[in-house]
Formats: structure tokens, C-alpha cells, sequence
């Protein structure tokens, strides 16, 4: 089973995404914060990683920039409510930038097309 991980310090949308995700047969795990997912990712080796951008503390952008020195083969996925962050060359280097929503269909598909079904 292929394991997501979901970075994002709005707890109800990551409890959306978990719920969905199951649905799909993935595992999830959940990081309130960059810092939490650090700590994730020196536990475990997630498939896959939906980042948000704007969180307290470290922000995403810096977060993807410590996951690819840790480990550049994990394919991130930026998730923020804020399309103005698409244009920085900061996060060019995520895999897929995705503006958020509660209708989870452009996730689940960009996460199938870049790590395949659960």
C-alpha cells in the first residue's frame, strides 16, 4: 500500500484528505506542520507528499527545499490556497502545483498519475 503524506496546518481539510485518500486505498499520514513532517520523514519514507505553502513556522517552500537535499525522489505535490505562489521559482521544483479545494478529484488525479493507484 503506497503512503501519502498530508502537510497542511488546517486540520479540517487534512482530515478531508485523508478521508479521501483512504477512500482510494492509500495510507496517510498527517503532519500539522513542516516541522511535524520532518520529523515524519526522518521516521518513514512517504510515496508521495501534498505540501501546503503558507503554515506557521517553516513554510512550505522551505520545507520542499530540505525534502529534496534529504531525498529528491519523493514526489511533492504544492497544494495552497494562494495561486501567486505557482509563478515563484521556488516552487518550480515540486512536482505538481495544485490551488486548494474541497473537491479532491484534481488531487486524486494528479496523485494516481504521479505515483500510480494505492
Amino acid at each position: 500500500m503506497k503512503t501519502i503524506l498530508v502537510v497542511d496546518d488546517e486540520k479540517n481539510l487534512r482530515l478531508l484528505y485523508e478521508k479521501e485518500l483512504k477512500d482510494e486505498g492509500y495510507q496517510v499520514v498527517l503532519a500539522a506542520d513542516a516541522k511535524e513532517a520532518m520529523d515524519h520523514l526522518g521516521a518513514t519514507r512517504p510515496d508521495l507528499i501534498v505540501l501546503d505553502i503558507k503554515m506557521p513556522g517553516m513554510d512550505g517552500l522551505e520545507a520542499l527545499g530540505r525534502i529534496l537535499s534529504k531525498d529528491n525522489t519523493i514526489p511533492v505535490i504544492l497544494n495552497s490556497a494562494f495561486s501567486s505562489y505557482r509563478d515563484s521559482f521556488m516552487s518550480w521544483s515540486a512536482d505538481a502545483y495544485l490551488t486548494k479545494s474541497s473537491d479532491t478529484n484534481e488531487l486524486k488525479t494528479k496523485i494516481r498519475e504521479l505515483i500510480g493507484t494505492a
